[in-house]
């Protein structure tokens, strides 16, 4: 393929293919830390809401709002003062503002992990595509190696015919000792 062909084909890749290839001929690296580089443009905000869905699916957090709940129910159902008394109104009304809230904040984490994943996937891609090239150019300079290999071979093997028919040659045109 002449480089003109080779150049219209390079032209109708994708940027980022068309970087991979520009990174394969100058040898440099494309392997980076993507979790890294997500993590440090994220904002406060959806710093915070990470660290909250965290703490909502662990199960510290299960067993503190089962502590809260029990002295919530003990101290309404025993206590002196009881400020939510059954069928415990407040503790609904609170219990479904928590659910309002920690549903849209554990959905928005999730939604940046998706999005996370998305990038480490198209990372991964790029540099699976560099390795196969990198692999195909192997592959070529081995074969590349395995013909030159040949023909020296062959070269050999040729010169060791020529010398050994140069000595059959000259054992014939020799007078034979039994004569």
């Amino acid at each position: 393929m002449n480089d003109t062909g080779l150049q219209h084909l390079i032209a109708q890749l994708e940027d980022r293919e068309r970087k991979i290839i520009s990174n394969l001929l100058h040898r440099r690296t494309i392997s980076k830390d993507v979790n890294q580089a997500f993590v440090e443009q994220l904002s406060f905000g959806q710093r915070t809401a990470d660290r909250v869905a965290a703490f909502g699916g662990s199960w510290t957090f299960i067993f503190c709002f089962l502590a809260v709940m029990a002295t919530w129910i003990g101290v309404n159902l025993m206590g002196i003062r009881r400020f939510d008394p059954y069928p415990f109104i407040l503790l609904n009304l609170i219990l479904s503002c928590l659910a309002a809230l920690q549903a849209p904040v554990i959905m928005m984490s999730q939604n940046r992990q998706a999005a996370n994943d998305r990038l480490a996937a198209q990372h991964d891609y790029e540099i699976n595509l560099k390795a196969e090239m990198e692999i195909m150019a192997l592959h070529e300079k081995i074969d590349e190696l395995r013909e030159i290999r040949w023909a020296t071979l062959i070269s050999l093997q040729q010169e060791q015919i020529g010398l050994l028919q140069s000595i059959h040659t000259h054992l014939r045109s020799r007078p034979s000792h039994n004569e």
